[in-house]
């Protein structure tokens, strides 16, 4: 750019401090077409802000395809003056799929790694939820539009169970389910640096780090109201 616009690089780089501009960061954004948008919105933020009483609100989701991976070389330990060092390429040892539910009460995580995420593991992890949460309470569930999540076989399962509500969030609005962050803390915190032989190893990793997770807990709280929200669109639109 320097060269294109004849000036030198330095006053370039003075431009875009002045103007708070960082052409080397890309981020990603989409927009949800979901025709219940504004409804599902005001339903699931109304949960976080205001939760019904007698009730515990739990945000459920699976992260799929977890892979097995392992180093080709041994890791190189943290030494003085060095990072710590790991091959570039891996070894893939197989994958697992790990069912969350993380209560906005506490901060406690309900977790069960399965082979798959059809709608009998997703059966499975209910039963599983039940058996784990207080039987007098109400079970608020916030969950995607995924398939397995309104299987009618899943839907016969909640009739007979009514304690749980579903609660669904808007298409491609992944960002309204706080597990979500919760799943980008195992993923920095364990998984994306971990090392591991093969399944069994992996599952291992993730029993231990909800374990220790669920030893001291921290709540996540949601702040942001849903007309913060549907303001924040008109300016995304426009751009």
């Amino acid at each position: 750019m320097a060269k294109a616009q004849g000036l030198s690089r330095m006053t370039v780089q003075r431009i875009w401090k002045q103007h708070n501009l960082k052409p080397r960061l890309l981020e990603t954004f989409k927009l949800s077409r979901d025709k219940r948008f504004l409804e599902k919105l005001y339903d699931v933020v109304g949960l976080y802000l205001n939760p019904p009483d007698k009730a515990l609100v739990l945000c459920v989701d699976e992260k799929s395809q977890i892979q097995a991976l392992d180093r080709t070389r041994p890791l190189l330990p943290l030494r003085p003056g060095l990072p710590a060092r790991q091959t570039h390429d891996y070894i893939r040892n197989g994958t697992t799929t790990l069912f969350a539910a993380l209560s906005m009460l506490d901060g406690k995580v309900i977790g069960d790694c399965m082979p798959r995420h059809r709608h009998q593991e997703f059966i499975r992890f209910l039963k599983r939820i039940d058996t784990e949460t207080p039987h007098a309470p109400d079970l608020h569930l916030i969950v995607d539009n995924y398939g397995t999540h309104k299987h009618p076989r899943v839907q016969s399962w909640l009739q007979r169970h009514p304690r749980f509500h579903m609660h669904f969030i808007p298409t491609s609005s992944s960002w309204l389910n706080m597990v979500e962050r919760w799943f980008r803390e195992i993923t920095d915190k364990r998984l994306r640096r971990g090392t591991f032989a093969n399944v069994r190893c992996l599952i291992k990793a993730i029993n231990d780090y909800i374990q220790n997770h669920n030893q001291n807990p921290q709540a996540f709280v949601w702040t942001a109201t849903p007309a913060a929200i549907m303001k924040k669109l008109p300016n995304v639109k426009k751009r």
